[in-house]
């Protein structure tokens, strides 16, 4: 029997006792495990990771990756992961980060900013995209990606823009979109690393140019790929199922990897399960819960569609009961909540989402829809913590006033107003 103690300080948690196998069936049980899953995001403390630009590679380092998104309805995915945990947070300092060595660009499940001690464990997919064992693009144009190589080797970094040449002029060889292309697939498969970004535009150079002095180029084997996505998977996320570990990697030798690597350390009691509502097993740091963790608070944080905390959707649903989907992508006919819809976390629950758009030029942050969902929090101090969320993230967002549109449930329309405007 594994017996592991919940503190708080004002609201005690009390000891809940498990078997190695049980399954997690009430709310206290449900508290400590989202405690666990948000303290170990960063998403609790006031200052998980320190500040400003050191605060941003700490948060890097220790959540695994920060998504690149192109949307820009609002502040883009990875400057608003990195705003949501560190104080003092800057979206240029993402790109000192890049340009200094230390994060570098790849993909994770998608495009991303990752630590570039990590480095390493970027190759296997690089190798296997240049190797023909995945494709990025089928049947890449070699000879076209050899005279692109060359041109980088010899004049210097490039960029995709610097290949919008017309096929009349001296450099017409360059026909825009397979060069591009090319480009993108020199990239993938490891040749040329991203340099520097301007105006959300890539710049490319050789790897051997990029990569700092000293780090590992070493391919990791299968099992030592386990090992890290294990490790940094209950490091940012606390708790873990096997599915998450290794989310939208399509590689059963590592997954199989995982699997046995979790039955190992199940066995020598490095790790403990439980089962969520749903039926899925979750595993954590045997002693994990004993520690003291950050208490709750009742700060409301406005969180990015792309946030590492909520990306991973049946999680979401499994721990938080929280039923979220972004709808940028779903026929506007068929959008139930808004193009681009923010979750927002209060205290340890998701308790509704807010649909709204920065208007830069004018200086405006449009609320056009906020959903809150039924909680049993007092009312006013939801919308006391809401106002004050939306006043940092206005702040954020280059905006100096704030309109709200519709608010649903209806009745809460005029305090939600009243307290968003006074602000």
């Amino acid at each position: 029997m594994t017996v592991f103690s919940i503190y708080k300080q004002r609201h005690l948690i009390r000891e809940i006792t498990l078997m190695p196998y049980a399954t997690i069936k009430t709310q206290r049980q449900l508290a400590a495990l989202r405690r666990l899953a948000l303290s170990s995001q960063g998403l609790l403390q006031s200052t998980p990771f320190g500040k400003g630009v050191q605060g941003t590679r700490q948060a890097i380092s220790h959540i695994g990756y920060v998504q690149v998104d192109t949307i820009s309805v609002v502040e883009r995915a990875h400057h608003h992961v990195l705003h949501s945990r560190v104080p003092g947070f800057k979206p240029d300092m993402t790109h000192q980060l890049l340009v200094q060595g230390d994060v570098f660009e790849y993909w994770a499940h998608a495009a991303a900013f990752l630590p570039i001690e990590n480095y390493r464990f970027s190759l296997p997919y690089k190798q296997a995209i240049k190797g023909g064992q995945t494709h990025w693009y089928k049947n890449p144009d070699k000879k076209l990606m050899r005279r692109l190589l060359e041109r980088v080797r010899s004049d210097g970094p490039l960029r995709a823009r610097d290949l919008e040449s017309s096929g009349k002029t001296a450099k017409g060889w360059w026909d825009w979109k397979p060069a591009k292309k090319a480009l993108e697939q020199l990239y993938m498969q490891g040749d040329l690393m991203v340099c520097d970004r301007q105006n959300f535009q890539k710049t490319y150079d050789l790897t051997e140019r990029v990569l700092p002095i000293g780090i590992n180029t070493t391919a990791p084997t299968v099992e030592e790929f386990a090992e890290h996505l294990l490790d940094l998977n209950l490091c940012s996320h606390g708790l873990v199922s096997l599915r998450s570990v290794t989310y939208l990697r399509r590689n059963p030798p590592l997954r199989n990897a995982v699997k046995a690597l979790v039955k190992q350390r199940l066995a020598a009691g490095e790790l403990e399960q439980v089962f969520l509502p749903n039926g899925e097993q979750y595993v954590f740091k045997t002693g994990a819960l004993d520690a003291r963790l950050p208490r709750v608070n009742n700060r409301m944080r406005i969180l990015s569609p792309f946030d590492n905390s909520v990306i991973q959707r049946e999680r979401l649903r499994a721990l938080f009961d929280f039923d979220y989907q972004i709808e940028c992508y779903v026929p506007e006919p068929k959008r139930k909540y808004g193009y681009f819809c923010l979750p927002l976390l209060y205290r340890d629950q998701f308790v509704g989402r807010m649909d709204c758009k920065a208007h830069r030029k004018t200086g405006e942050l449009e609320i056009k829809s906020l959903y809150l969902e039924p909680y049993d929090f007092d009312d006013e101090a939801v919308i006391s913590a809401l106002a004050k969320a939306v006043s940092e993230f206005s702040v954020f967002q280059q905006c100096h006033t704030v309109t709200v549109k519709n608010v649903y449930p209806k009745r809460l329309t005029a305090p939600v107003r009243l307290a968003l405007y006074a602000g």
